[in-house]
């Protein structure tokens, strides 16, 4: 960790600014910086070690976070009153920093307890899932899983974490082909054939856009015992569709609950990199920390998925350094222009983040904001750039294209394959994602006592008392193991995720 004085942290010599560790007073003295404060700086948030002229770049991590708006003092507060976004060229210089990433081999390589299934693909759990192809379809879905969920109906199955409905918004009132239809489809055929799921059954109303036969027909999918389709219209309305659902998962239940954990190598572990709630210590504290705890990952020969493609934007020169070729790292680029023409062509910004809570957790600009964000993809090399929600094959560090929006990010990292999460959080994020178990990392030790029932690691002790930022790392890596492994996360325990089904939306809705 970069050095710390009882008021603040300096993360890198060139910096003109350092960050606050806690509410400081107006005249403090900052120790080690020679500048006294000009006015109370809040926890989170930066104060400048010397003169910044209009214009200038503002400094932090040694990158630049924004530019001066006036002269700004030493020992002034460092915020939006006198910072802004500007825009910059950054140097890409793909496959500069790449290295041989130094491999754990033999007994030294990790394991956990997961389940095995047929084609030999790894799960952290095992529900039966209840998907839906449309919006339309929803209430049937939620109806058919409660008659498991809200009564003993598994008493018998223990064996069977549950049974969850996954609805969403969206499959009618959409073109047929183009961005938006392929995400909802490579969304829904990610989760029919999750390992996280012992067996799925998908219901649809029977004359929407989104039409079963076509994802069937396009991922060769056969029905069979551990995967039904079905529609409402065909089965005969909303009560007997309800009954029939039933009635097949009942079918599947003995055997899902014959699936047993056995001991295989934490290559098989694919973990989703995610943050909300950001705030001015997150990178400084938890997404450094995740971001060693994805190094060990890969090292033990697993994969770890950094997304939120917004939330990176500034940073990504950083990763597009660290690609194994010019191919991935032109991928990253070209991911990068079309969010920018994304943005233009529906009157955004992709300066519209930080938002309101990142603000006044002490995030000032976006590129502050990925700096930090980034800091959770860890160091080792780029392999792999995805589209949203497409399978990830390559192993190692990788990247799927996603919105920032943490739900819909996560809904597409968990359709390409991952089977677990690790969300990093400043202001308090509650989330939870089924099927695959999310771990919460807090990163300052005020919000951690203040919600500790729903994070499961705190982060601030960085801060707090100069714990080392690969010792954090070792700790959230032996929680993924356990949890990978059937501890069940604060999030879990909470009953999250019923809800964080989202699918991207891409185009017009008709």
């Amino acid at each position: 960790m970069a050095d710390a004085s009882p008021l603040t942290v300096r993360l890198n010599p060139a910096d003109n600014v350092v960050v606050a560790r806690a509410d400081i007073l107006s005249t403090a003295a900052l120790p080690g910086e020679g500048v006294s404060t000009r006015a109370k700086i809040p926890a989170g948030h930066k104060v400048a070690t010397q003169r910044i002229a209009t214009g200038a770049p503002v400094r932090k991590f040694n990158q630049i976070i924004g530019f001066a708006k006036r002269a700004i003092e030493p020992g002034e507060h460092v915020h939006v009153h006198n910072t802004a976004f500007q825009a910059f060229e950054r140097d890409y210089a793909a496959g500069t920093e790449a290295r041989p990433t130094q491999y754990f081999t033999g007994d030294a390589r990790a394991t956990f307890q997961g389940y095995v299934r047929a084609n030999g693909r790894v799960g952290t759990r095992n529900y039966i899932g209840v998907l839906t192809s449309v919006n339309c379809s929803a209430t049937v879905a939620r109806y058919i899983a409660d008659q498991f969920n809200r009564t003993d109906a598994l008493r018998d199955y223990p064996n069977v974490d549950g049974v969850a409905a996954f609805v969403h918004g969206t499959g009618c009132g959409m073109a047929g082909s183009g961005e938006g239809y392929m995400n909802l489809q490579r969304t829904l055929w990610g989760y029919a054939s999750h390992p996280n799921f012992a067996s799925v059954v998908m219901v649809g109303l029977g004359c929407e856009v989104a039409q079963l036969s076509y994802l069937l027909d396009s991922y060769g999918i056969e029905p069979g015992p551990h995967f039904q389709v079905m529609t409402i219209q065909d089965s005969g309305g909303t009560r007997k569709s309800v009954e029939r659902g039933v009635a097949r998962i009942k079918e599947m239940l003995p055997d899902a609950n014959k699936a047993r954990r056995r001991t295989v190598a934490a290559e098989h572990l694919t973990l989703a990199l995610q943050c909300g709630g950001s705030d001015g210590y997150s990178g400084i504290t938890a997404n450094p920390a995740l971001g060693a705890a994805s190094d060990l990952l890969v090292r033990h020969g697993g994969t770890a998925i950094l997304s939120e493609t917004p939330e990176i934007y500034g940073a990504e020169h950083l990763l597009t350094r660290r690609a194994v070729n010019a191919k991935v790292a032109d991928a990253l680029i070209e991911r990068i222009k079309w969010w920018e023409e994304y943005c233009r062509k529906n009157d955004g910004q992709m300066d519209n983040n930080p938002s309101p809570g990142n603000k006044a957790g002490g995030l000032t600009t976006i590129l502050e904001k990925s700096l930090g964000a980034a800091a959770k993809g860890g160091t080792t090399n780029l392999t792999a750039v995805y589209k949203y929600a497409e399978p990830v094959r390559e192993k190692g560090f990788v990247f799927m294209d996603t919105p920032g929006y943490d739900p819909c990010s996560a809904t597409g990292q968990v359709a390409g394959g991952a089977n677990i999460i690790c969300f990093t959080t400043g202001r308090g994020s509650v989330f939870g994602c089924k099927p695959a178990p999310s771990i919460k990392l807090a990163t300052n030790t005020p919000m951690f006592k203040r919600m500790e029932e729903d994070m499961d690691i705190n982060c601030g002790d960085i801060v707090d008392r100069g714990a080392g930022i690969q010792e954090k790392g070792e700790e959230i890596f032996r929680l993924v193991l356990e949890v990978a492994s059937g501890r069940k996360s604060k999030s879990e325990a909470l009953g999250f995720g019923d809800n964080e089904f989202v699918p991207w939306q891409i185009g017009a809705t008709m």
